[in-house]
């Protein structure tokens, strides 16, 4: 991919934006792009910085993995540098602990907005909180060697990173729960065929194939795609009928747009 000047670059990400896209970069395939709560505070921060030309996200990791997921200096006593250990914080009060867990999550729950798409491309390893970073987008294009796996509940642990609900949504709950309950492999045959990944191509072709969905995506009117977006996000919330007078009002403003007639 083209570089730019980043926006931001820091704890191990990197924002550049070209016009109507910006792409996320993990930045630290020396430890397989392992995360922390400082890097966390990076993604929430570069989903801040986006401007308001962005219609597409995309987000990749240098190296051989994606995210070998959350690195485990987070489980010793010293923790990370100037960041309380997950030991620490176990003692802390449940408020107290619920707002940490609650900052941490900020840096996957942008991705959803509505007014941009996101797309994922995955290589390699992807492994619990990779997992769900990847998850956090709207769509997942895959290498052929991609490994996702969602190891939590085998170290005793649950997914918090907000993966649980695009996971169910995407493959239903008896698969997730068999995903999240043994931490097994997730090749990317399978993904493709559940439904976790949109495409699936050779590695080498994996940041141009990610790039083509990108222009894809660009194709179609911006207003009519983020209404496109509200209706889908909708429909596990939305009974039959009630989707059907969505669509009625998203149409409605859509046909009055187009006409140049105000409401």
């Amino acid at each position: 991919m083209a570089s730019f000047d980043p926006l931001l670059d820091k704890d191990g990400v990197r924002l550049t934006v070209d016009d109507a896209i910006a792409t996320v970069t993990l930045t630290n395939p020396a430890k397989r792009n392992a995360q922390s709560p400082a890097l966390w505070r990076a993604l929430a921060e570069a989903g801040q910085l986006l401007p308001g030309t962005v219609r597409v996200v995309l987000l990749r990791a240098e190296g051989k993995s994606f995210s070998a997921g959350l690195d485990r200096q987070a489980f010793t006593p010293e923790g990370f540098d100037g960041e309380p250990s997950f030991i620490d914080l176990a003692r802390r009060s449940d408020a107290e602990l619920d707002a940490a867990i609650a900052e941490y999550q900020e840096g996957f729950t942008w991705w959803r907005r509505s007014d941009i798409v996101s797309i994922a491309a995955v290589q390699g390893h992807a492994i619990g909180a990779g997992f769900q970073l990847a998850l956090a987008c709207d769509l997942r294009v895959v290498a052929d060697d991609v490994q996702f796996a969602m190891r939590e509940t085998s170290l005793g642990l649950v997914p918090d990173l907000t993966g649980t609900h695009p996971l169910v949504g995407l493959v239903g709950y008896a698969r997730a729960l068999e995903i999240c309950a043994t931490g097994r492999f997730v090749s990317a045959e399978e993904a493709q065929r559940t439904g976790l990944a949109s495409i699936a191509v050779p590695a080498d072709q994996l940041d141009d194939a990610a790039r083509d969905l990108a222009g894809a995506l660009l194709a179609a009117p911006r207003d009519a795609l983020i209404e496109t977006k509200a209706l889908l996000q909708g429909v596990v919330g939305r009974t039959y009928e009630d989707q059907r007078v969505a669509e009625r009002a998203a149409q409605g403003r859509r046909l009055r747009d187009l006409a140049g007639v105000g409401d």
